[in-house]
């Protein structure tokens, strides 16, 4: 048997494996890796001897400790909730317009109802509560179809919109595809674009083969000059502001045969508590307005 070969130049012996005229090394792994490994080893060992590891037929293996991060979690929770306790007790005694003329409790109510947003408005009025155009309205402006006091905001919250519930806000624009003639129906759109007193022709509207057609069919729910009326929860037609677009075609479409979005009742799967927070929160965004405010 020959003798194995050092190579000249690292002092290492070959294996006697040679690629393209290339031999590889008997290099020895390096101590500190070594050492490295059976640290590394040693610590597996003891975290199996003393925490929760490998999972057994009967569960899992629970350690000498007996610790659970589980039971850790749990009394965090129940810290966090005694805190809140107190909190959460006055902001169920109290209407929820008297939680803003309270500024401690006003800010501990934001913080709740931004979390509650979170997890449960988000997906619809989205993470800014910007709304999406054309499904979900938004909330951080100051148009608001039964109004924007915290105490409408709470009751729409609670009870939500054209849901099961009986107490659910509920408003619902006729089809007017069977009523009027598609003529009938652009030339009521294209007065409908011009109530916005910025809009190009807003003076002279009045003389609109449109106009006709408006005072004898919406003014009823949406106001002589397109205010709207919240006590019906008809929306503002003189504004820039359009969930369902206001282009000429959008108008007609919604004219012809209505959209009508719905809301579920939050009072239902939240505690009271929670509704309140949100409707804090919400308020806040920008466009709440005082109690009693007019639209």
């Amino acid at each position: 048997m020959a003798a194995p070969e050092r190579d000249p130049l690292t002092g290492q012996y070959t294996t006697g494996h040679v690629w393209n005229g290339i031999k590889e090394l008997r290099t020895p792994v390096p101590a500190w890796w070594l050492m490295a490994w059976f640290v590394c080893i040693a610590f597996a060992l003891g975290y199996i001897v003393f925490y929760p590891s490998f999972p057994s037929l009967s569960g899992f293996a629970p350690g000498s400790l007996r610790w659970s991060a589980r039971s850790d979690l749990a009394e965090d929770i129940a810290t966090a909730k005694q805190k809140q306790a107190s909190y959460l007790s006055r902001i169920s005694s109290l209407p929820v317009e008297a939680i803003l003329k309270d500024p401690d409790l006003s800010r501990f109510a934001f913080n709740g109802g931004h979390a509650a947003f979170v997890v449960n408005c988000i997906a619809c009025h989205g993470a800014s509560a910007g709304g999406q155009i054309g499904q979900f309205p938004s909330l951080i402006d100051d148009d608001w179809i039964w109004g924007g006091s915290i105490e409408e905001i709470y009751r729409t919250i609670r009870y939500g919109i054209r849901n099961a519930s009986d107490e659910a806000r509920s408003s619902m624009m006729p089809t007017f595809g069977g009523m009027l003639s598609p003529q009938q129906i652009e030339q009521v759109a294209e007065y409908v674009q011009v109530l916005n007193p910025n809009a190009k022709g807003h003076d002279g509207r009045g003389s609109l083969p449109g106009a006709a057609i408006f005072e004898q069919n919406c003014v009823g729910c949406h106001g002589a000059q397109g205010q709207g009326g919240r006590e019906m929860g008809a929306p503002r037609l003189n504004d820039a502001i359009w969930l369902y677009g206001g282009a000429k075609s959008q108008i007609m479409a919604q004219v012809t045969h209505p959209r009508h979005g719905v809301m579920p009742a939050f009072g239902l799967r939240l505690s009271d508590e929670t509704v309140k927070m949100l409707a804090v929160y919400v308020h806040s965004l920008g466009g709440g307005e005082r109690s009693g405010a007019a639209q």
